[in-house]
């Protein structure tokens, strides 16, 4: 499970390799051979990120590089990666096989989850229209009374593949972006809601457009992870019409309680899906149970492993479920 405490190990099915800090002899992989990150930890190089980018670019050849990843900028809490941005698409001439982006594989070492500054997203995907993948991790983003927060205006990127956001507080102009967008090839989307509490102000209607399906024709991988209303998700999938074409379904690192669990298995037939991806959840054992009786026999595959859940009691007594990703380090 990839939390806040992870680097991505692979890209487009290719090993990360970290381009090197300055003076280092590390002999250099096969530019297409690898996932390229670029950007070190602050203790690590006084190297701003825009240099180092200036020296793979100087070094490796870019033609051949197919998959990058963006790392630690300068102060990702309080400044926005707009120089990251510029800089990619200022080369992008030299980046023809370029096909996966990560923007912002920061760990909470390096900056807590929910303080990542972001920006306009968008400006990648129009500037590199052959991109397969795109991810990015996103935070509050607020400094100085300056928003900082993830942007993702309606688009069409008619080759993409795969989308990834991951937050502990997702915007929902973010959420209402990417339901607008038209994306015609997309197989896989993964957004991490995240909590009120970490800037999340999505709610369930923001994903109507998402969830009827209608501008994700080879949609076959949905996650709506992360979720302080997973039950209410929850509720709402399973009624929606993009189910019937989906091979795999994560609702994992929320806050799914039993209520959640009956809706899903009260609404559209799920013993089509591959999986049903449930991981970190807040269900007593007879729903556990209720859920392996009627999915098991199908084949679907099932992950329902609790991964010691998290909550706090409130002054009034009830108990406030936490979201996995995020908070639960602080």
């Amino acid at each position: 499970m990839r939390t806040q405490d992870d680097h991505l190990e692979e890209l487009y099915g290719l090993p990360v390799f970290t381009f090197p800090v300055p003076g280092a002899t590390a002999k250099l992989p096969e530019p297409g051979a690898v996932a390229w990150r670029i950007g070190h930890e602050r203790w690590t190089s006084g190297e701003p990120w825009k240099d180092t980018f200036g020296r793979f670019s100087a070094e490796v050849d870019l033609m051949r590089v197919r998959a990058l990843i963006v790392g630690i900028w300068d102060d990702p809490e309080d400044t926005d990666p707009s120089e990251v941005v510029e800089a990619l698409l200022a080369v992008r001439d030299r980046l023809p096989a370029l096909r996966s982006v990560f923007l912002g594989d920061i760990t909470d070492k390096e900056c807590k989850l929910s303080r990542i500054s972001q920006t306009d997203v968008t400006p990648l995907l129009a500037g590199f229209p052959a991109l397969e993948e795109f991810g990015v991790r996103a935070g509050e983003g607020s400094s100085g009374g300056e928003d900082l927060r993830l942007r993702f205006p309606a688009l069409r990127h008619d080759v993409l593949r795969r989308l990834v956001v991951e937050s502990s507080g997702l915007p929902a102009d973010a959420v209402r972006g990417v339901g607008a967008s038209e994306l015609p090839a997309l197989e896989h989307l993964e957004l991490w809601l995240g909590d009120e509490e970490y800037g999340a102000d999505c709610e369930v209607a923001d994903l109507e457009p998402i969830l009827s399906g209608a501008r994700l024709p080879r949609l076959r991988h949905l996650a709506l992870r992360n979720s302080a209303i997973q039950d209410e998700v929850a509720a709402a999938v399973a009624t929606a019409p993009v189910v019937d074409r989906l091979d795999v379904l994560d609702l994992s690192l929320g806050t799914l309680g039993d209520d959640g669990a009956r809706a899903l298995l009260g609404g559209r037939p799920l013993t089509h899906l591959k999986k049903l991806d449930l991981q970190y959840n807040f269900l007593s054992e007879p729903a556990r149970e209720r859920v392996r009786r009627a999915l098991a026999p199908a084949g679907v595959e099932l992950d329902l492993d609790q991964d010691e859940a998290k909550g706090y009691e409130e002054g009034d007594g009830t108990v406030r479920r936490e979201i996995c990703v995020g908070p639960v380090s602080y």
